[in-house]
């Protein structure tokens, strides 16, 4: 199989991109995207894995697996509590942006992400499957009881707060899929049925490798899916890849679809029940 690839930096309107735009008109109301935390790095939130990765400082089988919260959560918050400080401070980035005006474009039917950092939402994407949770959440291991998670911050600030527990006295963890931990099985079923229906699944910013979001591109070219990859170190054997940063190539999409056809390039924009 082919792949035509358009190299960073200076992304340039090109076969990749106008290919990966036909393809989001050809498969209208039936293209899904799967992000993971490429598609954050624009935005100030360093991947976990790689060189400079959160995982290099702190081990993460010591630090965000679920045993190792349960022996000893004060010592895991040390780590949660900066990795909050990142995602915090983080906003949509033009890749965000991009995935969001696909979907009012009615091009992109729905956005599944490995990413907890709510930030789909922060930049208007509607349709969003969160596989792992979302940070900005915290939940009880005793009574599951859920709170915003920067609430619970300011409370811990204050002389005799909490901390990092509940009102019934119990460990508060944030609302995340902690490695020996299960993912939510609603959010999985909807994924999946996602992907089974897909004419086009979109990957971008994920080394799809981490089960079982990694076996959603499969899944979806078992159902009869087209795979789609953007991704400045592509890692699918896609039809179509585009090797640059989200940031620079989804933009390059939009504008492309806008300049072809305009708002209705995709047909009707799906509507999102709210």
């Amino acid at each position: 199989m082919e792949r035509r690839r358009t190299e960073p930096p200076g992304l340039k309107p090109g076969d990749p991109v106008a290919e990966l735009a036909r393809l989001l008109e050809q498969h209208r109301g039936r293209a899904v995207a799967l992000t993971g935390a490429g598609v954050s790095v624009a935005s100030g939130i360093p991947a976990f894995r790689g060189r400079d990765g959160l995982w290099s400082r702190f081990d993460p089988e010591e630090f965000a697996h679920i045993d190792a919260f349960r022996r000893d959560p004060e010592r895991v918050w040390s780590m949660l509590d900066e990795l909050y400080d990142a995602l915090a401070e983080a906003r949509p980035n033009r890749a965000h942006q991009a995935l969001a005006r696909l979907e009012e474009m009615g091009c992109l039917r729905a956005v599944i992400t490995q990413n907890i950092d709510g930030l789909h939402q922060a930049a208007g994407s509607r349709n969003v499957i969160e596989l792992h949770g979302n940070f900005r959440r915290v939940v009880c291991m005793d009574c599951g009881s859920r709170y915003a998670a920067e609430s619970v911050r300011r409370l811990a600030g204050l002389p005799g707060g909490g901390g990092h527990r509940c009102w019934c006295g119990g460990w508060l963890k944030p609302d995340i899929v902690f490695f020996g931990e299960e993912l939510p099985q609603y959010a999985f079923l909807q994924a999946w049925a996602e992907v089974q229906t897909a004419g086009l699944l979109l990957v971008v910013g994920t080394s799809a490798e981490v089960e079982p979001a990694a076996s959603l591109p499969r899944w979806a070219r078992k159902a009869g899916a087209v795979l789609a990859e953007v991704n400045p170190h592509p890692a699918l054997d896609a039809e179509v890849v585009v090797a640059a940063p989200a940031e620079q190539a989804l933009p390059a999409v939009v504008h492309r679809l806008e300049a072809e056809g305009g708002t209705a390039a995709c047909g009707e924009p799906v509507v999102v029940p709210g």
